[in-house]
């Protein structure tokens, strides 16, 4: 099997593509919205959910606002597809696909090119947080 990609190949990412921001490692679990939102002190809104759609093999990435659920059905007709072809992608497809395991899936850096979905509501934000490549680190996008 693959072995996933880490925090640190998410700084090197960032270090590429938005010089100066920071991944930031934290003594709580940061795997779901809820905790992350928690462990850093912001609105359940502001956290990036990245989760990971396989639809006929190949993977989709959806960036949603942790206040918010994806509506699959959205992401079908978007893709011209019957909603039962969009499934969750399991542990091993986001590995092999993106990189990273789930709960620490970041919006960039990953293995593999895949077209990425942003949910308009994390607009309300002037800052938000994304996952950085495990369950304990995320980031922030201004």
């Amino acid at each position: 099997m693959t072995e996933p990609l880490t925090s640190s190949d998410v700084q090197a990412a960032l270090d590429e593509q938005a010089p100066g921001i920071q991944v930031e490692t934290y003594d709580t679990s940061t795997a779901t919205a809820p905790q992350a939102a928690a462990s850093i002190g912001t609105p359940l809104g502001s956290i990036v959910k990245s989760l990971v759609f396989m639809i006929n093999g190949r993977p989709i990435v959806a960036l949603v606002a942790g206040d918010q659920k994806v509506d699959t059905r959205k992401i079908a007709a978007f893709y011209d597809v019957g909603r039962k072809k969009v499934k969750i992608a399991t542990y091993e497809e986001c590995v092999e696909h993106i990189g990273y395991e789930p709960g620490g899936v970041p919006p960039l850096g990953h293995r593999s090119a895949a077209p990425i979905l942003i949910d308009r509501s994390l607009s309300r934000f002037e800052t938000v947080y994304a996952a950085a490549g495990s369950p304990n680190t995320i980031f922030p996008i201004p």
